[in-house]
């Protein structure tokens, strides 16, 4: 990625960066040995550039086992991420891995970085809990301040709400966790410029509503790096090639204006030369104006009105691994997945989309991350 963009305005790092792989095959120290390695390997390329990291699920030993308290792989990686952190972050961050400044230090720009592994169903130390560590109402605190200070915000963290796209009815937050999510967007979304996650090793976007069913949201959710095959059951063909993306956005309004993935075929560089290169650019490929809500409202409606958006998108999803068709149930797993967050709302997509004949019905009129963007995700 240097060599396609030298100089981002910033780097979003959206976690995972050890192998998944057994909890015996690891251990603290190799944990916190190889998130070292990274941090060291990104300030190594970009020197000068300032990077915003968060913690994946599987940055930790036990894997998925976050406490909402102080805990000594928290502390050692705010150690590690000091020379991006201001003070006040790496204490904050020392508390529940999550923290928020100022974006490039800017008066009216702010980055929240959020420790989701709080919320993930396979975190069996908060289930009982109604706010991990306090980190609803800290975050609700921020937003309610960038509000009265007419701040703009970009929101980054590891496991997003909502469903997977490759498994019908599989989450990642806990229903309560996801539904206080669901109201913390809808009611401070006038200050969400954006969202950035990862987890799920694939190219996808999710849309979030008001309760009138207005578009008031977008999370992108980033490829990874790591050519991973899941080991869900009942995925099928759950791999994807290696891809990375630039992100181009308004740097007054932190508006998305574009963003262009670069990807590495695995079988051209199997049988001719590793390569990376553009997979594609989201205005083009989609034909919208920008990555705001409006638009990716637009790109949604193309989906689900147009089987060859949709084919192209679940190309795109699997960063040009799966080329197969894109059937009905993909379809209904697809389309669900980003249109609604939800639970509720989720179950309802599935039950109608099943039923219809076709699918013809109108929508409701509703990493790593190079900025200038990159998201890069391992």
């Amino acid at each position: 990625m240097r060599d396609l963009h030298p100089q981002p305005d910033f780097i979003l790092w959206t976690g995972d960066d050890t192998p998944h792989i057994a909890d015996k095959n690891l251990g603290e120290d190799a944990v916190l040995g190889i998130i070292g390695k990274l941090t060291h390997l990104i300030q190594e390329v970009f020197p000068d550039t300032k990077v915003y990291p968060a913690m994946g699920n599987h940055d930790f030993h036990p894997k998925n086992q976050f406490p909402d308290t102080y805990h000594r792989i928290y502390n050692r990686t705010a150690d590690l991420w000091a020379p991006w952190m201001d003070s006040q972050s790496i204490l904050m961050f020392n508390k529940g891995a999550f923290y928020t400044e100022k974006l490039l230090n800017r008066n009216d720009q702010r980055i929240i970085v959020l420790n989701t592994n709080l919320y993930y169903t396979k975190n069996r130390l908060n289930i009982g809990l109604s706010d991990p560590a306090n980190q609803f109402q800290w975050l609700e605190e921020i937003l309610s301040k960038a509000m009265t200070a007419k701040e703009k915000v970009y929101i980054i963290g590891h496991v997003p709400p909502g469903f997977f796209e490759k498994r019908r009815k599989v989450f990642w937050f806990h229903q309560h966790f996801n539904e206080r999510y669901i109201k913390i967007v809808q009611k401070y979304h006038n200050v969400i410029a954006g969202q950035f996650f990862g987890h799920h090793h694939t190219d996808s976007f999710r849309m979030f509503y008001s309760h009138s069913g207005s578009p008031i949201g977008v999370m992108f959710i980033a490829p990874g790096i790591s050519p991973w095959k899941t080991t869900l059951p009942g995925v099928e063909n759950g791999a994807n090639n290696p891809g990375i993306r630039l992100f181009q956005y308004d740097t007054n309004t932190l508006e998305i204006q574009s963003m262009v993935t670069y990807y590495f075929n695995l079988s051209y560089a199997n049988t001719v030369t590793p390569l990376w290169q553009q997979e594609y650019n989201l205005t083009e490929a989609f034909e919208v104006p920008d990555g705001t809500v409006q638009s990716m409202q637009m790109a949604l409606d193309k989906l689900y009105n147009d089987d060859y958006y949709l084919q192209k998108y679940y190309k795109y999803n699997s960063v040009s691994y799966d080329l197969s068709e894109c059937d009905r149930n993909c379809r209904i797993d697809q389309i669900c997945a980003i249109k609604a967050v939800d639970f509720v709302k989720y179950e309802e997509c599935v039950q109608r989309e099943s039923s219809s004949p076709t699918h013809t019905a109108t929508l409701p009129i509703i990493s790593f991350l190079l900025l200038s963007l990159l998201p890069l995700q391992f």
